[in-house]
């Protein structure tokens, strides 16, 4: 039996399944993993910058021009659409067969492709919420006025900033607690896109209790001796033809 029917039967085994990703699950829609970007501005601040230091607390309170720019450049995409695999689960949401979608990404291609339980453990892109006041814009405001370098509110000139979990910062407490939830009563966990390697998202896997653990990452993971079954291909070929033959046989 083949990974793709082997997936398919895990499925049609599932009453309440979830979907735990990472950027891998997004560079198949064009989007690069966070970790190649480079030191783009070390000639500017005369210094070298790591991408996990420029999209940092500290950065955006000390380099808060660059910063912006930063996200601007570099972790806005324009004109991205859902992927296959995007699409794939949430056609098994429409199905009954998976419950949330838990991921590590920003980008809101999940609910582009029309699932609506998601649980964004880093926040997202999409929405940008002013510092003072609260009010959330969204990601089109930030770009409409470049002669702006840094997007204040219209209400209480605040800082508009990212809807994103920065480095130096804890994640959303409700946000854990409802991707927590989703993941122990799961019956199936498919985890695709991601190394398990970044706490504390990577530790959400150890709430898993239930019957079927999928790995399906292009290299290997801490949990793959766990894993009932581990596919080493792109995860949005993978889903979409493990859904494309649910039916086939019944």
């Amino acid at each position: 039996m083949d990974h793709i029917e082997a997936l398919r039967d895990i499925l049609r085994d599932s009453k309440s399944a979830v979907f735990f990703g990472g950027a891998g699950m997004s560079t198949e829609s064009g989007i690069p993993d966070f970790r190649s970007a480079n030191g783009i501005y070390s000639q500017r601040l005369h210094q070298e910058f790591l991408p996990e230091e420029m999209a940092s607390h500290s950065f955006l309170v000390n380099h808060t021009e660059a910063f912006f720019e930063f996200y601007r450049e570099h972790r806005i995409f324009r004109n991205i659409q859902p992927n296959a695999g995007h699409k794939a689960l949430a056609e098994l949401e429409r199905r009954g067969i998976l419950k949330a979608v838990v991921t590590q990404n920003i980008d809101g291609l999940h609910q582009m492709a029309g699932s609506k339980t998601v649980y964004e453990l880093h926040g997202s892109i999409l929405r940008w919420p002013c510092v003072e006041c609260g009010r959330v814009y969204p990601v089109e405001y930030v770009l409409r006025d470049k002669n702006k370098p840094i997007p204040v509110c219209e209400d209480c000139d605040g800082i508009v900033r990212p809807g994103v979990v920065l480095y130096e910062e804890s994640l959303d407490s409700k946000v854990v607690d409802n991707a927590v939830r989703a993941i122990g009563e799961a019956d199936t966990l498919i985890v695709g896109g991601t190394s398990l390697v970044v706490y504390p998202a990577a530790g959400l896997i150890d709430y898993f209790q239930g019957r079927h653990l999928v790995l399906i990452n292009k290299t290997a993971t801490k949990a793959d001796a766990r894993a009932e079954l581990v596919i080493r291909e792109p995860i949005g070929t993978t889903l979409e033809a493990a859904v494309a033959v649910l039916d086939d046989g019944q």
